[in-house]
């Protein structure tokens, strides 16, 4: 069983997809970006600060879900330049404490923004 996850406090989908699904104790986002749920504009200019929003959605997201940042088991990121890793990276270590997911972090071309983050979050009780 699916089970649909949407929050106000995360940008609302641009297309025929959910925020995230909570299917057999797992909670499976769609890719998230710098967005600003109040506003819909891109927010910051630079890696260090598209990061943090995209993370903070991303967060609050799982909250709606019932789980948190420390619940994440898989993390897939796109970079529009990987130049731009070492300021993404010190971010994710910040905001992703130990012990921290695994990741997969690919250079990918994204749309007016430098960075794209999905997670999968594990849930203690399915029935949150």
């Amino acid at each position: 069983m699916l089970r649909e996850i949407s929050t106000a406090q995360a940008p609302v989908p641009v297309g025929p997809y959910s925020q995230a699904i909570i299917a057999g104790g797992l909670v499976f986002t769609a890719g998230q970006g710098p967005i600003d749920p109040r506003t819909g504009a891109v927010v910051g200019s630079t890696i260090e600060d598209q990061t943090q929003q995209t993370i903070t959605n991303l967060e609050r997201i799982l909250a709606e879900a019932g789980a948190g940042l420390a619940d994440v088991a898989k993390v897939t990121v796109h970079l529009a330049d990987l130049a731009d890793f070492a300021g993404f990276n010190e971010i994710y270590g910040a905001r992703f404490r130990p012990p921290r997911p695994v990741r997969t972090t690919v250079g990918s071309a994204l749309m007016g923004i430098l960075v794209e983050m999905d997670v999968i979050a594990v849930l203690e009780h399915e029935g949150r």
